[in-house]
């Protein structure tokens, strides 16, 4: 089991392709982990709606992604049973889940289940993880996530990734910086206009901005401070993202609450920018003070180190990504995560899995 190739399912949320062309930082880290896995001879089963565009062999269980019904019940629910269903024909040796309602579902498969933590840990979500934690294995995706709620049985923690090859580095800098992030108060959009505005700087706000929520909240709390200086452009591709982070003098991450990791810090510094954050949840594990950025303690920090930011050095913010960040070390961490899991069921055999077969929906 050390050595040999595994065989992987791996099971992305209903909502988006495989990788998505914009939102979607889960679909993200899911298809750059399939693509190293694959690359690394591991046979891996994607199960995720509509078509592949990743290394992966694809299983569908919605022939189109549920965009339109994000974070409805009903889809989730469907794609964890019809999951069930599935991996019976599928023959692996361990199941790694990236979706809410699957992990229910994982104490009825004789293979173990792999569950990352991608969200909060915190209230109703603690109880959830604390339940299925006798069923599943948990991960980690920051050490900030584990100091959180150390009472949860973490199995390990792995870092997010990025593919290094995909993101263009950028040292020449144009006179603006940048936000990138939901339309959400977590987020705290007005928060980066108000340092950036302060700081005689000129920002750029992209994000996603669909959901009826987040229309209310853009309409009340973020509109009104656009301007000729203040701009929003809505969400935005692959392409066009890192376009803007490459081009921008910082991008700002002022944070309102302790998010477990942050996937667009680490996208800023591979294309060569470095981050302005508040220093909650994982942004002091992931930006390095003073070398990859500033962190502050205060939103009245914000605008000096916006000012003082050109002396953070492009080139260091790419090779950190590198040395830390890559979909590369991403896969060998949990590499080590299903090994480990796997060993701990060695003295337990599985049954085999009787075939079964599903429809597509």
């Amino acid at each position: 089991m050390e050595s040999r190739p595994l065989r992987i399912a791996m099971i992305a949320p209903p909502w988006l392709e495989l990788p998505p062309r914009a939102y979607g930082g889960i679909e993200s880290v899911c298809a750059d982990l399939v693509d190293a896995l694959v690359d690394r001879g591991h046979q891996v089963t994607l199960v995720a709606p509509g078509r592949n565009r990743t290394k992966a062999t694809l299983v569908n269980t919605y022939r189109e992604p549920q965009q339109e019904r994000f974070c409805q019940v009903a889809p989730d629910v469907v794609h964890a049973v019809a999951v069930q269903r599935l991996l019976p024909d599928l023959d692996v040796d361990i199941v790694h889940d990236h979706t809410m309602t699957g992990p229910l579902l994982a104490g009825k498969c004789p293979v173990p289940t792999v569950v990352t933590v991608h969200g909060p840990v915190t209230n109703e979500l603690r109880d959830y993880y604390t339940h299925i934690g006798a069923d599943v294995s948990l991960v980690a995706i920051s050490t900030a996530q584990c100091r959180a709620r150390p009472d949860l049985p973490w199995a390990g923690m792995v870092h997010n990734a990025v593919h290094l090859d995909a993101i263009p580095f950028r040292a020449d800098k144009e006179d603006y910086v940048v936000f990138l992030g939901r339309a959400n108060p977590d987020k705290g959009a007005p928060l980066a206009i108000q340092a950036a505005r302060a700081a005689g700087l000129r920002i750029v706000l992209a994000g996603k901005c669909g959901e009826s929520n987040e229309k209310r909240y853009f309409a009340r709390e973020v509109e009104p401070l656009l301007g000729p200086d203040a701009e929003w452009i809505g969400e935005v591709d692959h392409e066009a993202k890192t376009r803007l982070l490459g081009g921008a003098r910082a991008l700002l991450f002022p944070i309102r609450w302790e998010e477990p990791f942050g996937m667009v810090m680490i996208e800023a510094m591979a294309c060569g920018t470095p981050v302005v954050a508040l220093r909650r949840g994982s942004v002091p594990e992931v930006v390095t003070h003073g070398e990859t950025g500033l962190i502050c303690d205060s939103p009245d920090d914000l605008p000096a180190a916006l000012r003082d930011v050109d002396r953070i050095d492009p080139a260091r913010c790419r090779q950190e990504v590198a040395d830390r960040f890559t979909a590369d070390t991403m896969a060998e961490g949990y590499l080590r995560v299903y090994r480990s899991v796997l060993r701990d069921r060695q003295a337990v055999p599985a049954p085999r899995l009787a075939p079964a077969t599903i429809a597509a929906t």
